[in-house]
């Protein structure tokens, strides 16, 4: 049976197979019928205001695309892993960040549908610095978005473990929602029977599926990474890559100090190192596409599943964000919207 689980979630993720119930198909929408949106009948008039001097702006000489049209090129993806790497900015292709989990997954020649890999200002553990020092693989913190699922202790040599053993059965972009909230807790981990497959078997299925032997995960390896469920119940991620775009780069860090002067007073501000449940993890990552739509934020939310691609977002936009998004699960500005996917409904952009 955990044969064929594998084999069936393998298929899923590399596109060789029709959606399952598990994994089925999500309804493509237009940007007006993809999320919720604040409604000034029901939320009140003001739920359509920007904040009126907002302490935080844009340089002057802000110049970005304000006419393209946004809506619909967010491409699909099914899992987002979120990779720690402690730094702000990045090489032009994060996958060519030498000795990284980001150039591993870039490897392994998954589906270019299935996964998103992105690169983020995600503390690692004191084990990176100390391993770089003394040039051994850097075991670092992966998280695993729609899931909420964090992984600990990866290094490329890991990265076919953290595959099959996180990544193939995780919930995908696409996945219903459990029906029951309470399923919704704890880190998502394939099945455990009483006497786990044997790697060789493993093996034999994946290759039979035509899967390449690099991301066959070693018998040792693939059972010495720890996972834990995401403390928080939400995820904003701000596009910092100024090697890709310095308008990232200046963008980036004027929309932190806006979200966390709203957040902070809620008692919600996060980082992966404070383990208190609920609030909202906020993070740098690289290049997500679209950058002439600075500021690019995306928006993960745990209880409903909603993943929101939001453009040209200006610091007067935050506070909306963060009070009818964020925590009401409401879009503020439908015509910000570049795509995105809402399980809680089935919907997807793309």
């Amino acid at each position: 049976m955990v044969l064929k689980n594998l084999v069936s979630r393998t298929k899923s993720i590399f596109g060789a197979a029709t959606p399952t119930d598990e994994d089925g198909p999500a309804v493509k929408v237009t940007r007006e019928t993809l999320f919720p949106s604040v409604d000034p009948e029901v939320d009140g008039e003001e739920c359509k205001r920007d904040c009126e001097g907002c302490p935080v702006e844009y340089p002057k000489n802000w110049d970005i695309d304000e006419d393209s049209e946004m809506w619909g090129n967010v491409g699909k993806y099914e899992v987002h892993a979120i990779v720690a790497t402690g730094k702000t900015d990045w090489k032009r292709d994060v996958e060519d960040e030498s000795g990284s989990v980001m150039q591993a997954l870039g490897k392994a020649k998954l589906e270019p549908k299935s996964l998103m890999i992105s690169a983020s200002n995600m503390s690692p553990p004191e084990e990176y610095y100390t391993a770089k020092e003394q040039s051994k693989p850097q075991p670092t913190t992966v998280l695993l978005l729609p899931s909420f699922t964090i992984v600990e202790g990866v290094t490329p040599a890991h990265t076919p473990a953290l595959i099959q053993n996180f990544i193939l059965p995780s919930p995908k972009t696409t996945t219903p929602l459990p029906q029951s909230a309470s399923d919704t807790t704890g880190p998502v981990i394939p099945d455990t029977p009483d006497t786990p497959p044997a790697i060789g078997d493993i093996a034999t299925a994946m290759t039979t599926l035509n899967i390449l032997p690099s991301i066959i995960p070693d018998a040792e390896i693939a059972h010495s990474l720890r996972s834990k469920e995401c403390p928080h119940s939400y995820v904003v991620l701000l596009c910092s890559h100024k090697r890709r775009d310095a308008r990232c780069g200046i963008s980036a860090p004027l929309l932190a100090r806006e979200f966390e002067r709203h957040l902070r007073p809620l008692g919600l501000h996060r980082d992966l190192s404070d383990t208190r449940p609920g609030g909202v993890g906020l993070y740098f990552i690289n290049h997500v596409g679209g950058h002439r739509y600075a500021a690019n934020v995306l928006v993960y939310r745990k209880e409903d599943g909603m993943g929101l691609w939001l453009g040209r977002v200006a610091p007067k936009h935050v506070e909306g964000i963060v009070k009818w998004t964020i925590l009401q699960g409401k879009v503020v500005h439908t015509e910000m919207i570049r795509g995105g996917f809402y399980r809680k409904e089935g919907k997807v952009s793309w």
